[in-house]
């Protein structure tokens, strides 16, 4: 077994998964950071209609940067267009209608923290891909980990092309595949195959 340090994203992308559900991974999942901008975080993109389309979680801006005590605003009501973009994105996918009951739950409730938003959406998706991949939450910021490290990996602004076999999706034969979006992605368009071709990878 070895310890791997992962940041904790929002519906996150699948190369994230790749790690989180390597069976020889003890799972830390960090809380304590300094919320960095622009990341998972708070944002996941999907496959829209005119490309990759990034859904993002407003955040209330109170002087607090640490991770678990960031909370979210619902100043404008972001939950509905989420859901509806989702929705839009893959009502036509093959196994949308399957999962469309669990996935709407991420949207039910209104979380003040986005770690308990995020840990929620991970708890549904985990139901989804009938995994149990057990992790554990840091009790403090570990400045240098004895430990895979991977707070910096999987970077919403990375371009890095990681060469992730394609897979059909809604707009691809119109658009071309996009690699490594939210894992809801690929659950709407592999169904049940998702968790072998998250294994496959190497990342």
């Amino acid at each position: 077994m070895q310890d791997v340090l992962l940041p904790l994203f929002y519906l996150p992308p699948v190369a994230w998964f790749s790690v989180f559900l390597e069976e020889n991974n003890r799972v830390l999942l960090e809380q304590y950071e300094n919320f960095p901008k622009q990341t998972y975080r708070n944002r996941a993109n999907i496959y829209g209609a005119n490309g990759k389309l990034s859904l993002i979680i407003p955040i209330r801006h109170e002087g607090k940067r640490t991770l678990k005590d960031l909370k979210i605003s619902y100043a404008e009501d972001w939950q509905k267009p989420h859901w509806k973009s989702i929705k839009t994105a893959y009502q036509s996918s093959p196994f949308f209608e399957f999962y469309e009951e669990q996935l709407s739950r991420i949207f039910e409730n209104k979380p003040a923290f986005l770690l308990d938003l995020n840990l929620k959406a991970l708890e549904i998706i985990q139901e989804i891909l009938k995994t149990n991949h057990p992790y554990t939450l840091t009790d403090g910021y570990i400045d240098k980990p004895e430990m895979l490290d991977f707070r910096n990996s999987f970077l919403a602004k990375d371009q890095t092309v990681l060469g992730l076999n394609a897979y059909y999706q809604v707009f691809s034969d119109r658009l071309g595949f996009l690699e490594n979006l939210s894992v809801v992605d690929l659950i709407c368009n592999k169904g049940p195959e998702s968790v072998t071709y998250i294994k496959s990878l190497k990342i």
